[in-house]
């Protein structure tokens, strides 16, 4: 999750299965819409979705073949006990659930 109005390093880039330019700010994410790409049980998705009465962003919303959706943030795994991550995890985790998306779920980097 990021701020909505980030100003950090970002590589953009156009896959076929990413609704828009693909904007990744971490080699996780950039990774992760790799995979996405790759994976043939996926339709499309969507990266760094607004969420409505917050000032933060969803990394990946995704669209399955079967037609349901799944969200999914990225973390590192270093970050991933820190505080403010926590209760910013916890907010996406009830937003979407709130909205009908049970799929949801945390990308981490390998262990070191």
């Amino acid at each position: 999750m990021l701020k909505k109005n980030y100003k950090g390093r970002c590589e953009k880039r156009a896959l076929s299965k990413c609704q828009g330019i693909c904007k990744s700010y971490n080699a996780l994410q950039y990774g992760f819409a790799d995979m996405l790409q790759a994976d043939s049980e996926i339709e499309s998705f969507i990266c760094n979705v607004s969420l409505d009465e917050l000032d933060y962003t969803t990394d990946f919303v995704i669209t399955k073949s079967s037609g349901d959706l799944m969200v999914r943030e990225c973390v590192s795994r270093k970050l991933i006990s820190k505080p403010m991550n926590i209760k910013l995890l916890d907010l996406s985790r009830e937003y979407w659930l709130k909205r009908g998306v049970n799929d949801w779920g945390i990308v981490t980097n390998a262990e070191e």
